[in-house]
């Protein structure tokens, strides 16, 4: 497969350009008005960031994304799915709230929010997989199905189970339904260690599924009931709970670019990226840690694939960020990302989103 274009945008500002209009610029570029967006239904994917956590993007990169779209005669709105685990986004009400809390409403971003797979997280597609080898089947929110045209605006971010959040984790996990996400996670089951374990309370707080449980006064999991979200990983003050090694997050990552593919097929998409706050873990966190490295710029490509492996480069070509949670961590593998979450492997989501036809890990990068 050939090299595929990303666009990149500093985050230098002057008084004639500032960082919105420059995202304009980008993306523009970058070739989005060869769109024939035309009374056509624009989904905007975006994550509205878990309340607690400040490293979500601004409403006001939405704002540009969704002006541009009307302006070529889209019809927009911004989208997200419920999730998986206990939070304040987990039905489409709370999911609301939050996202207005967060700084997302009609007013802010000039179009209106619709919770992607409704009120219970149960409204979803089934969507076929084409040359799927873990899924055959996508579950995905119904809303995003029904959209004409995709275009995702992903914040750019280190992930405790993927290694990384981009482009395809923001459209694969992030538009899947809530069956769809229990899919994706179902074949990594975490592990307490014992020795490590306080027996505070935080990972059962967390469990949605009630898998967990104290025997001894030590934390247990039931794997019986557990769908292997992952969520008490980042829950643990002690860093007790850890992903079992048995090659897990390799078969999540190549769910989430399955199910990327399963969203996208068949339709016109764009895909923009900022790779600013990196935090070391999801904004699915009701809190988020010092960046682990310094703010990079922005980028837009039609290729999500190309998009994911550029944004990946440009955060291991930067230096560690002084006492963040990368500093502190071995760098036995001479990559930010998996030195980060050291039982990851980010490259396997986009090497099987190249294996399936998704787009290609060879980019051109250029200055927009």
């Amino acid at each position: 497969m050939s090299a595929s274009k990303v666009f990149f945008s500093d985050l230098r500002a002057t008084p004639d350009m500032n960082l919105l209009e420059k995202l304009e610029r980008l993306i523009r570029k970058a070739g989005i008005e060869t769109i024939d967006f035309k009374n056509k239904f624009t989904v905007i994917k975006i994550h509205f960031g878990e309340p607690g956590n400040l490293a979500f993007l601004r409403a006001n990169y939405a704002k540009v994304v969704v002006d541009l779209v009307k302006s070529l005669g889209g019809k927009a709105f911004l989208s997200d799915c419920n999730t998986l685990y206990v939070g304040r986004r987990k039905n489409a009400l709370d999911h609301l709230d939050s996202a207005y809390e967060n700084g997302y409403s009609p007013f802010s971003t000039g179009c209106q929010i619709i919770i992607g797979d409704g009120l219970k997280g149960l409204d979803e597609a089934y969507v076929p997989v084409v040359g799927g080898e873990y899924v055959k089947e996508a579950k995905i929110g119904r809303a995003i199905m029904d959209a004409d045209i995709v275009i995702s605006l992903t914040h750019f971010k280190g992930h405790e189970n993927a290694g990384y959040g981009g482009a395809l984790k923001n459209i694969g996990m992030g538009c899947g339904s809530r069956a769809g996400k229990m899919e994706m996670h179902s074949s990594g089951k975490p592990q307490v260690d014992e020795e490590l374990c306080v027996s505070c309370g935080a990972c059962a707080k967390n469990c949605a599924h009630s898998a967990i449980g104290f025997a001894s006064g030590k934390a247990r999991i039931d794997h019986g009931k557990c769908v292997g979200c992952g969520r008490c990983i980042g829950a643990c003050p002690v860093d007790a709970v850890e992903a079992a090694w048995d090659g897990a997050n390799d078969a999540l990552n190549c769910k989430i670019a399955e199910y990327t593919k399963a969203v996208l097929d068949g339709r016109p998409h764009f895909h923009i990226s900022l790779v600013v706050d990196v935090s070391p873990f999801c904004d699915c966190h009701a809190e988020n840690d010092l960046p682990i490295v310094p703010d990079v710029g922005m980028f837009a490509s039609f290729d999500p694939v190309a998009l994911d492996v550029a944004c990946a480069d440009a955060c291991n070509a930067q230096p560690v960020v002084p006492g963040s949670r990368l500093s502190e961590m071995a760098h036995d593998h001479h990559d930010h990302l998996i030195d980060n979450h050291p039982t990851t492997n980010w490259r396997s989501c986009v090497e099987h989103g190249e294996k399936i036809g998704l787009g290609s890990t060879e980019y051109e990068l250029i200055r927009g």
